[in-house]
């Protein structure tokens, strides 16, 4: 097989655009955050309900699959064998998707909603206030957003490995038009997403540099601050290219089930040790408003319509989750092969997004009892020290703290370096040309090496997402990479109605009839 060759356009305009940004965000950082925040204020303005409507959608497509003669149908054929075990599988998806996120994100963003509940008639830091925080969490969190990963993956994954279409985002393309993308729309539409996954890998190793050192300067002697920094940022990039290099079977898979495992573990402990029963009960009274409020929440309805909040909460989490979805669809589609599409919804929409639920109920309500019981706890550190502090002031109040504390540290470097590692392994592939080859065929995952194009061109985006990183986190802030990672959204919307789109036509003829 001949040596791999390196899709020109798709490596040099995403990844010259990237560090000309970053170069530009060092010089002037006050007018780079200005003109991103403006870019981002615009785009929520004028295409907010296209963003709550779409992610809507999505969810129910999903549910029309799952239920559709399309949910009988196995990704590769009848006779695809599984790449994973289905507990792998579930594993791999689960970290993949979650990040570094849930790790602060369950604790902070309670405390935000508790003093402004959406702009309704309720009295902040009161037991309504934490209920519709709760609801807020699972709204961001949980169905509505693996939903709008499952849409392009599962779309992905039907054109890829059963209708032969190429390694590339332009694959539902390919697959309304009976033949291959033309290049220049298929190279453009791999930029778009690339740039926005640089940018989303960015900011959520910003946020896990800030997570990271905030714990070992709190473990130990050592300051946080540009020496610190370096090194966490340092050891993740090394830890994720080794990961990604060593490939599919080896790194993602033990990374990402040692990962399942302590994330479970961490979850059954807090609850046990924390306030079990009030956990429980303001989650399950949560949970019902939930399922009560998911329509009109979902279509923004009164009383769900508050601009400001909506703006800022609901649409910026389903726009940035939909920055990441095409990139990664690519990843979850790939995994894929040899299940049918009912299980495909089951391990990549419902078992995570239940996942999600039961994480946010337990940190998520420790947090709200926290604040509940002491006024201005933890809504002063969120203030002071930001929100990736908030999970280690509530650990405070468990047993066991100090360790609790270091193992947070250990789980926020697995989570980073699992999920950096799914993405550095996309981005490889997509940046090269014959993938759509190479990585179809079963002895392509016994290759005893990975390729010397692969391993350089790891090495290449692990280093310039690991200096971005630090560079925002240290000298002007991360705050101007979240925003640009956020702008993603606004592309990745119409691509990932195009792959919806697809697969609703998929689903209605049968799929040996489709010539690509």
């Amino acid at each position: 097989m001949r040596e791999t060759s390196i899709r020109r356009t798709v490596f040099w305009a995403p990844l010259s655009l990237f560090v000309l940004l970053v170069i530009t965000s060092l010089i002037s950082p006050d007018a780079f955050l200005t003109v991103a925040t403006r870019l981002n204020d615009w785009i929520l303005d004028i295409f907010s309900n296209g963003f709550t409507i779409a992610a809507f959608a999505f969810v129910l497509t999903c549910l029309w699959a799952a239920l559709s003669p399309l949910g009988k149908v196995k990704i590769g054929g009848k006779n695809a064998t599984p790449l994973l075990s289905r507990w792998n599988w579930m594993a791999i998806t689960l970290t993949t998707t979650i990040a570094i996120g849930i790790l602060f994100w369950a604790t902070a963003e309670p405390i935000y909603h508790l003093y402004n509940p959406g702009g309704l008639p309720i009295e902040p830091n009161s037991p309504e206030a934490a209920e519709f925080s709760m609801v807020s969490l699972y709204m961001h969190w949980s169905f509505t957003p693996y939903a709008i990963y499952t849409v392009p993956s599962l779309t992905f994954a039907i054109c890829y490995y059963n209708l032969k279409t190429p390694f590339s985002l332009s694959a539902p393309i390919a697959a309304l038009i009976g033949r291959p993308a033309p290049k220049i729309g298929a190279d453009a539409i791999d930029c778009l997403a690339l740039l926005a996954l640089l940018f989303g890998l960015s900011a959520s190793l910003g946020a896990g540099i800030l997570t990271i050192s905030g714990g070992i300067d709190r473990l130990t002697s050592l300051v946080s601050g540009p020496v610190l920094t370096g090194c966490v940022a340092l050891a993740i990039v090394g830890a994720f290219f080794l990961s990604s290099a060593s490939g599919l079977h080896k790194g993602i898979r033990v990374l990402s089930d040692i990962n399942t495992r302590m994330f479970l573990a961490l979850m059954v402990f807090a609850l046990i040790a924390g306030p079990t029963w009030e956990i429980l009960s303001l989650g399950g009274r949560s949970f019902v408003e939930y399922i009560k409020e998911f329509v009109p929440r979902s279509l923004t309805l009164a009383p769900f319509d508050n601009d400001p909040w909506l703006k800022s909460w609901t649409v910026f989490n389903f726009a940035n989750w939909m920055a990441w979805a095409p990139l990664a669809a690519l990843f979850l589609g790939k995994i894929s092969r040899g299940y049918t599409v009912r299980e495909y919804i089951l391990v990549n929409l419902v078992l995570p997004a239940l996942f999600s639920v039961i994480w946010m109920t337990i940190f998520g309500g420790l947090a709200l009892n926290i604040e509940l019981g002491s006024p201005n706890l933890l809504n002063n550190i969120l203030e002071r020290l930001g929100p990736e502090r908030i999970l280690y002031g509530v650990l405070d109040y468990l047993p066991f703290a100090t360790a609790l504390a270091g193992f947070v540290v250990v789980i926020s470097f697995l989570s980073y370096v699992t999920a950096a590692d799914s993405s550095l392994d996309v981005i490889s592939n997509l940046t090269t040309k014959d993938d759509a080859v190479s990585d179809r065929p079963a002895q392509a995952e016994k290759r005893a090496k990975p390729r010397k194009t692969d391993l350089a061109l790891k090495l290449i985006w692990a280093l310039v997402v690991g200096f971005a990183a630090w560079i925002m986190t240290t000298l002007s802030g991360i705050e101007g990479v979240k925003m640009l990672s956020n702008l993603g959204g606004l592309p990745a919307l119409f691509i990932l109605i195009m792959f919806n789109v697809t697969l609703l036509i998929l689903g209605t003829v049968k799929l040996k009839d489709v010539k690509i």
